[in-house]
């Protein structure tokens, strides 16, 4: 049964990328459109809401341009969701879904935060999670179409990834006869200083490791994830640091973001700082070198061990959840936290809510709006007191916001 068709003026843009407009009283979302399109739409009715696929333009928004990525178009490449934006409206529609969340989940009075482009719009991404198909004798790896999750289509190129990225997945392709003997793998490729690390997740055996790693030489590190095992560095260059640990994909805007978070840390001259989620240090480090006595708290015992040692005594590093390890680190002038998208578990804004001696500020980095209004809307002793945002990842509806809390008292 074809779906039935309707006429859609989208209205905005929701927080996955889909544009957002209504039919009959029913909110639809319909990926690949914009603000002002007039579209024509092929429609599957839910209880509260529909989704809808693009059939046709009516009316073209004005910002529309045209995407230059053949797999955006073609393929329906499900890793960006904004190129058919210009990029002044994808910056704009990021400080809307931010501003919103927080308005409609957080119950705060906000006002939509200014989003720090990147410099660089495409060709940013350090790098580049590939899923792999063997078909027959051959091996395909590319991205998911967006409206299909279990199909895989062949990629190609990239626009939002560096060369050097490419480069490495160029020299991997006559190699995939190396890989674990499965159907399906995972890969990833990612730029470090002076080589490439390269993580394959799947599989039950990998005979041939060490050949593809000797015929690889853009590669400085081969890490492997067995199905239902622990990730362990299988070989590295000589003098090669482990590397597999989280970075950010964008360096230069993920250098702003830092600065920034430091800044509005160092704003309330804190003694004592809890730095949760706090990765390789990079907060954490810097703030000890300048005298205060930071408990970092970091769940990955690797990242741990890379800097754990470069951290200035008194201060210190738990391997740990913060939920477990927040409340016997306070007090403390000032909280950082940096969850993953999922945002903080809810014992950690209980413990910020009910502590006796609140921090003179938490500073959140967010790379969710929807979890960081969430957690805000659990913390109502304290109020926003400044919000920014950062364009980490142009072309997609991801977005990293610094959102800045202080005790309503103060």
């Amino acid at each position: 049964m074809t779906a039935p068709m309707t006429r859609v003026e989208i209205a905005g843009v929701a927080a996955g990328g889909d544009g957002v407009g209504r039919t009959n009283g029913m909110v639809v979302f319909v990926p690949r459109t914009a603000p002002g399109d007039v579209a024509r739409v092929r429609l599957a009715a839910g209880k509260r809401f529909a989704r809808g696929v693009l059939d046709s333009l009516e009316v073209p928004s004005p910002l529309r341009v045209d995407p230059p990525c053949p797999h955006y178009v073609i393929d329906r490449c499900g890793g960006c969701q904004l190129q058919h934006l210009s990029y002044d409206a994808q910056l704009a529609t990021k400080s809307t879904i931010i501003g919103d969340a927080l308005r409609r989940i957080g119950k705060r009075a906000a006002d939509d935060p200014t989003v720090v482009p990147s410099v660089a719009q495409w060709r940013y991404r350090r790098k580049l999670t590939l899923h792999l198909r063997r078909r027959g004798s051959t091996w395909i790896a590319g991205l998911h179409p967006y409206d299909d999750p279990a199909a895989v289509f062949d990629l190609r190129d990239c626009p939002i990834t560096a060369e050097g990225v490419l480069a490495v997945w160029a020299e991997l392709r006559p190699l995939f006869p190396l890989l674990p003997e499965e159907r399906a793998l995972r890969v990833a490729v990612r730029l470090l200083e002076g080589g490439a690390s390269v993580v394959v997740e799947g599989g039950h055996a990998w005979p041939r490791a060490d050949q593809l790693f000797a015929r690889a030489s853009s590669v400085t590190e081969l890490w492997w994830r067995p199905e239902h095992g622990r990730m362990r560095r299988l070989a590295a260059r000589e003098g090669a640091a482990a590397g597999a640990s989280f970075v950010q994909v964008n360096a230069r805007v993920a250098a702003a973001l830092r600065a920034h978070v430091l800044e509005r840390v160092r704003a309330h001259d804190p003694a004592r700082v809890v730095d949760g989620y706090a990765g390789m240090g990079d907060t954490a480090i810097p703030l000890a070198n300048e005298g205060r006595t930071v408990t970092a708290i970091e769940l990955d015992a690797e990242a741990v061990a890379r800097f754990r040692d470069r951290l200035a005594p008194p201060s210190a590093v738990v391997t740990g959840r913060v939920e477990d390890h927040l409340e016997p680190a306070l007090p403390a002038d000032v909280v950082l936290l940096n969850p993953p998208r999922a945002g903080v578990d809810g014992r950690v804004t209980a413990v910020l809510e009910g502590t006796t001696a609140p921090p003179r500020a938490i500073v959140y980095v967010s790379c969710d709006p929807a979890t960081l209004a969430r957690d805000v809307a659990r913390l109502p002793r304290y109020r926003i007191a400044s919000l920014r945002a950062y364009d980490m990842f142009p072309q997609t509806a991801h977005v990293e916001t610094v959102c800045e809390l202080v005790p309503e008292a103060a």
